[in-house]
């Protein structure tokens, strides 16, 4: 088995990319790059992992000082 030159995955990509546009265009090239992304995740699932992740105390702080700011004296 020969060793195979592994190329790094944003030199891949715009290698890729660039011949796509190359042979069928920009607007072909999109429409074949939007057909390989996942499926889109549920809303109620993307806000439950956001929450999960989320930094109340830090948060807590960045709306009060915005709400701070912005309120008349």
């Amino acid at each position: 088995m020969k060793n195979a030159n592994v190329m790094e995955e944003p030199d891949l990509m715009r290698r890729m990319v660039g011949t796509l546009i190359d042979k069928f265009g920009p607007v072909e090239t999109q429409r074949f790059v939007s057909l390989c992304g996942g499926k889109r995740m549920e809303s109620v699932r993307r806000h439950q992992l956001w929450q999960k992740h989320l930094d109340k105390g830090a948060f807590a702080k960045s709306i009060s000082a915005y709400t701070k700011n912005r309120l008349p004296k």
